[in-house]
């Protein structure tokens, strides 16, 4: 039998002239350009896989996860690890005769204390869909922004499509804070970003059928609907809660008034988040109905000085670690003294910013000699050494090569 031999791809029809190269079998042909364009089809269709094999998850070994990326937060640490294990041992091993209620959790505490990075590190710890959203464009159905089924939307698209897997995974609602209700008085108005958004929240968080479109855009009369039960979804809300504290800490000097009056000192400011109750996130702006659907209310502390020195330098993904990585590429190596550490840490808990306030006062150290890098590489620069004093305005110390171009520096 006679072997024929192709001379076009079979799927665009090129010639092997018109391509680098052409795959002949006997009675087929592809060419590279082809090749190349299914092998991208295959990595974006790619499903995660979630396996179930494991039917409970340690918590000891999320919370050592942890401690490598955050620092301090031991009590939201392990306060997080049991309820992430628990919902997935809940969803692992049903019960016929049991029906094993999810605990969702509220975390709370001031900015840059590491509630999103836990989240964050969370979810790459765990076999199952994580969503993180942001409760700060969401709005009632039917208004502009998003509506709240977008949440799950997110959480379907981390599944690759997959309603059985996304109906059994996590969501972190960032900014929760967002949504309280504006102020204690009625208005003739809607407040469709704030109690509005708790409303619609209630049974979504509490465990429903939900309707959203099958295309993930907004909803609209004409649209494919598909549905997921949220029953077995767990939900992390997390928020600043920004004068909270002052909610709480008016409850507690009220107990006592007199000349005898018991002070709260600082430390039992600095951590007053530990002495949160429900009637106080109520007074901060949230109804009854959406606090009630959190079973676990979780603080994260005040960050001290020391422990601000310890997020510049012993996390994975320090900040110092980056800037250090960010100029070995350019050759120059940076070095941080600790008095240098001490005090951006020091200038971050004045400023109430915590973690957060770490990277502006590096970048705003380190930019003069980010945007010289190359000019001082081309004059031979080898090191920049930071110091306490570089920190408050005066120059690095810059070490060259002893030898350039032959001259001695």
């Amino acid at each position: 039998m006679t072997k024929i031999t192709k001379h076009t791809c079979d799927f665009c029809n090129k010639t092997k002239e018109e391509v680098e190269k052409l795959i002949v079998g006997d009675n087929s042909a592809i060419c590279n350009d082809c090749v190349e364009l299914c092998v991208d089809i295959l990595k974006d269709e790619k499903v995660k896989n979630f396996p179930p094999e494991r039917k409970t998850l340690n918590p000891a070994l999320i919370k050592d996860y942890l401690d490598e990326y955050v620092i301090g937060q031991d009590y939201a640490k392990i306060a997080l690890s049991v309820a992430v294990s628990q919902h997935f041992k809940r969803i692992n091993n049903p019960s016929e005769t049991i029906k094993l209620e999810k605990t969702n959790v509220l975390l709370l505490g001031p900015t840059g204390c590491g509630k999103t990075m836990l989240a964050r590190k969370i979810a790459e710890f765990l076999n199952l869909p994580f969503a993180i959203c942001d409760a700060t464009g969401i709005t009632e159905a039917g208004y502009v922004g998003d509506d709240v089924e977008s949440i799950l939307t997110r959480l379907i698209a981390e599944a690759d499509g997959d309603i059985d897997k996304a109906s059994r995974g996590i969501v972190y609602v960032d900014e929760i804070d967002k949504i309280a209700k504006k102020s204690e008085s009625v208005s003739i108005t809607r407040d469709v970003s704030g109690e509005g958004v708790q409303q619609a929240l209630l049974k979504m968080i509490e465990g429903s059928i939900m309707r959203i479109p099958s295309s993930g855009k907004r909803k609209h009369p004409g649209s494919d609907m598909q549905e997921i039960d949220t029953s077995g979804i767990l939900f992390i809300c997390g928020g600043a809660f920004v004068g909270l504290d002052k909610i709480i800490q008016q409850r507690m000097e009220s107990r006592s008034i007199g000349f005898h009056a018991a002070v709260m000192d600082k430390k039992a400011q600095e951590n007053i988040y530990q002495s949160v109750t429900n009637k106080d996130i109520i007074q901060f702006g949230f109804i009854p109905e959406f606090v009630g659907r959190f079973g676990l209310v979780i603080n994260v502390d005040e960050l001290s000085v020391e422990n601000l020195v310890q997020v510049l330098k012993e996390p994975k993904n320090s900040i110092v670690k980056q800037y250090e990585y960010i100029f070995s590429l350019d050759n120059i190596e940076l070095e941080f003294e600790n008095e240098a550490l001490e005090y951006i840490a020091e200038k971050a808990k004045e400023l109430k910013t915590n973690a957060r306030g770490l990277k502006n006062i590096i970048e705003k150290t380190l930019l003069p000699y980010q945007f010289d890098a190359i000019n001082l590489v081309e004059r031979g620069l080898k090191k920049i050494i930071i110091s306490k004093e570089t920190v408050e305005g005066s120059p690095a110390t810059l070490i060259f090569d002893k030898k350039i171009n032959g001259k001695v520096q």
